[in-house]
């Protein structure tokens, strides 16, 4: 290490003030006399080395950083006095040694006095290793930095000096060091110390030159980059421009300009203001900005949307009974429906004879939902209401949709954002009042993506789809001249907010009637076709129609009739290709069974009596709806042999918990009321009862299967058979009372189909018989009643011979 002493020479000296600037000994600095501080120094010097006869006349060079001066300075001779390159007077001085200031004094002139103390340094001779390696690194970085500046002459004189003291406060001449680096290095006394913080600065800028130089070479890249891909682009449109007239092709198409379509296209207002926003943003984005074909994207969704295009239904023109023509044509039975369809063309036809075709910004729009099992022609009948109504027809299969963007849009800051399917429905309509047919509304599911079915609120609601807004689009959209149609198979499934958006319409199913007439009309031309078969060539008589319907196909729609009479006329068509038939072909009734088998479907009534279900004790026969409609349901009741100690009560059949607790509510009625039913409880108390529905694979559930299951344990324990012709529906109450249940119409046309001749319903439910079409109540013995009791007296046969109860 550097030895440092300190020889005190007492010193009296003028103080020569810098502001905001530093010298180090050796540097030589020239310093404006104009300056009345610097000129009261110099002259205070000059008069001092005059009266005491010295050289050069000395002066002390004081850093002063907001009025408050260093605690050292620097001993300086003022080498010449003159003119500087500016003509101004000038002093050329020159730092000697560091000088410790001490109190101030007098002296001559107007200058500022003090005592200072010269601080003296002694470096050891030859230097240790690790001065040497220090005063080394200094040089390697004072040369690198030299070098960058091209300040060749320097480096030479840098590598000459070997006194560390000089080495380090060569610094001084940095110009990248702030005043605080320079009085640091100044006040830092160890001349070793002073020069590795010398190294560390030097070390620490050229570190961020290189980051500097790093950024600044990049950027450069990226320039140059941009400026040859904007060159070469200019050269392309050039050699374009070119080609264009060398094929006599104009210069430029209007559908290039999107301000000029925007100006050009009939928007709203608020639409158009949105637009040229986008237009601005487009012209001021660079070709290779991506956000220009987002823009890009975006004008062209909103230009191919049809803003003021209408359907040219002129609802004051409207035939009312032309569209009930075409509805009927279209659609056999469905009543409701078409009801529906001419009271709101009704409806709309007088707004517009009365000027309201607009009232507080909606319009005149419709939201159906028309719920009921499959195959009831839910789905063709909102082609057959836009044909009636003169307008587009749009379908959204909304099956298995689980994300909300699906019905709002995404936004457009996704990577292939796209507009909801309402949007991209009345696009691809081309008008804005089309008929949109929402297929599958029950079955939307919700996940981590959001509930669809809460987007759908707003779409669905007349009070506020008339500003719909779409995530992508972002400007509003009326909705309120558009007629949804929704469609569900299973009322429950719909979520209430949105259900109480729209007006429920059921489709409960066909009655037999009605579905030879939609298989005559409808159904068999059209598989006639898809043979091809002339209707002169198979001719499927009325008779094969009503077995096909009835025993071949039991459901509450006209799919499977139509797949039955797709394989009939196939059967036909490859028998006549094999030689094996002759055209024209009579089907009746007798030619089924060979053609396509044996019936499906035979009625209980139709079965031999020992053969049917309800042939023992213990049996009955319910009714139930599902999914696909209203169906049958046998209840099989059976007790437990006494030795076999088993007792409680056994359910199975993949049963709900509703329909669990009816079993048990009717099991305690029959055992609380075994006096007044003159049935023996006592086998309820000491043997197990086990009640079974058969299709054990269905799930099933419901209160409606109340009165079922207890005409079936009555039946057990009376030894009394239910009537083959009885089926029953109804909750039963722990007193005996049958509560009203839901979907009687259903209920019946399932019995209607099932053979069954005669009904129980709860009393309470007797209004609903007003929606049965009057064939069916026609052919069926519908008995209301409010007791259990009533329901025993009607289901059960008499007993003409005593039989035991069951085991």
């Amino acid at each position: 290490m550097a030895a440092e002493s300190q020889t005190f020479t007492p010193l009296t000296l003028p103080v020569l003030p810098l502001d905001d600037e530093v010298v180090l000994p050796g540097m030589v600095v020239p310093l404006d006399l104009t300056d009345t501080e610097v000129r009261a120094a110099v002259e205070a010097a000059q008069a001092d080395a005059r009266s005491t006869g010295a050289s050069k006349p000395q002066v002390l060079l004081v850093p002063r950083v907001d009025g408050n001066y260093a605690a050292i300075g620097v001993l300086g001779t003022v080498e010449q006095v003159g003119r500087l390159s500016d003509g101004d007077p000038g002093a050329l001085i020159r730092g000697r040694d560091r000088v410790r200031i001490g109190a101030g004094t007098t002296g001559p002139g107007a200058a500022l006095w003090v005592e200072g103390t010269r601080i003296e340094e002694q470096i050891p001779d030859p230097l240790p290793g690790q001065i040497a390696e220090l005063a080394k690194e200094y040089k390697a970085l004072a040369t690198d930095w030299l070098k960058r500046r091209g300040a060749w002459q320097v480096v030479d004189r840098v590598q000459q000096i070997e006194d560390v003291s000089q080495l380090a406060d060569n610094a001084g001449y940095s110009p990248f060091l702030t005043t605080a680096q320079k009085i640091e290095l100044l006040e830092t006394a160890d001349p070793v110390a002073r020069l590795r913080l010398a190294t560390d600065q030097l070390r620490e800028h050229l570190a961020e030159q290189d980051v500097v130089e790093s950024i600044a070479k990049d950027v450069q890249e990226g320039v140059d980059k941009q400026q040859r891909e904007f060159l070469l682009r200019r050269q392309l449109d050039a050699v374009r421009k070119e080609l264009r007239e060398l094929n006599g092709e104009s210069e430029g198409e209007e559908s290039d300009d999107y301000r000029a379509r925007v100006e050009a296209a009939e928007l709203p207002e608020k639409v158009r203001e949105a637009a040229l926003k986008e237009v601005d943003k487009l012209e001021r984005a660079s070709d290779q900005s991506p956000e220009g074909s987002w823009i890009r994207t975006w004008l062209d969704t909103v230009l191919e949307l049809p803003w003021n295009k209408r359907s040219a239904d002129d609802a004051a023109e409207y035939d009312i009974q032309g569209a009930k023509t075409v509805l009927d044509a279209e659609h056999a039975g469905l009543e409701d429906v078409k009801e529906r369809i001419t009271e709101y063309l009704a409806v709309r036809k007088r707004r517009a004879d009365r000027g309201l075709g607009v009232v507080g910004g909606r319009r005149g729009g419709a939201v159906l939902a028309l719920v009921g099992p499959p195959g009831v022609g839910k789905t063709s009948l909102g082609e057959s209401v836009a044909h009636a109504m003169g307008r587009e027809f749009v379908r959204v299969a909304l099956g298995g949709v689980r994300d909300e963007a699906e019905i709002r849009g995404h936004r457009r800051t996704y990577v292939g954002a796209l507009p909801g399917r309402i949007v991209r429905a009345i696009k691809e309509a081309g008008s804005m009042n089309p008929v949109v047919l929402l297929d599958e509304i029950d079955k939307v599911g919700s996940d981590f993506r959001g509930d669809p079915a809460a987007a759908l609120l707003e779409v669905l609601d007349p009070a506020q789809n008339h500003t719909f807004r779409d995530h992508y689009l972002e400007v509003e959209l009326d909705l309120s001249d558009v007629v949804f149609l929704a469609t569900a198979n299973v009322l429950e499934a719909i979520p209430e907010a949105l259900l109480d958006r729209m007006e429920l319409v059921r489709l409960d199913g066909y009655t037999e009637d009605e579905k030879v007439v939609i298989a005559r009309d409808h159904l068999l031309p059209r598989q006639l076709e898809r043979a091809g078969l002339e209707k002169s060539e198979v001719v499927l008589e009325e008779s094969a129609l009503r077995k096909l319907a009835g025993e071949y196909t039991r459901e509450a729609g006209v799919r499977n009739l139509e797949r039955s009479i797709a394989r009939l006329l196939r059967k036909v068509a490859a028998q006549h290709e094999l030689g094996d038939r002759e055209l024209p072909f009579t089907i009746g009734a007798e030619q089924l069974r060979p053609l396509i088998g044996r019936p499906h479907h035979v009625p209980e009534s139709a079965q031999d009596p020992a053969e049917r279900r309800t042939a023992v004790p213990g049996v009955a026969t319910g009714l139930a709806v599902t999914g696909a409609g209203g169906d049958v349901l046998y209840v099989e009741a059976s007790l437990a042999d006494p030795e076999t100690g088993a007792s409680g009560l056994t359910l199975t059949g993949q049963l709900g918990d509703v329909m669990k607790e009816s079993a048990q509510i009717a099991l305690s009625f029959l055992r609380s009321h075994g006096a007044e039913t003159e049935l023996p409880v006592a086998d309820l108390k000491d043997r197990g009862v086990h009640i079974h529905f058969p299709a054990g694979a269905v799930p099933k559930d419901g209160p409606s299967a109340g009165v079922t299951m207890t005409t079936a344990l009555a039946s057990l324990l009376s030894g009394r058979l239910v009537r083959t012709d009885v089926a029953m529906t109804g909750e039963v109450s722990l007193t005996g009372r049958v509560l009203p249940i839901g979907g009687v119409k259903q209920k019946l046309l399932a019995a209607h189909r099932a053979g069954i001749t005669t009904v129980v319903i709860p009393k309470r439910n007797e209004p609903d018989l007003d929606d049965v079409p009057a064939e069916i109540l026609d052919k069926l013995e519908v008995h209301p009643v409010t007791d259990v009791r009533q329901v025993l007296e009607i289901a059960l046969a008499p007993a003409e011979v005593a039989v035991p109860a069951a085991a």
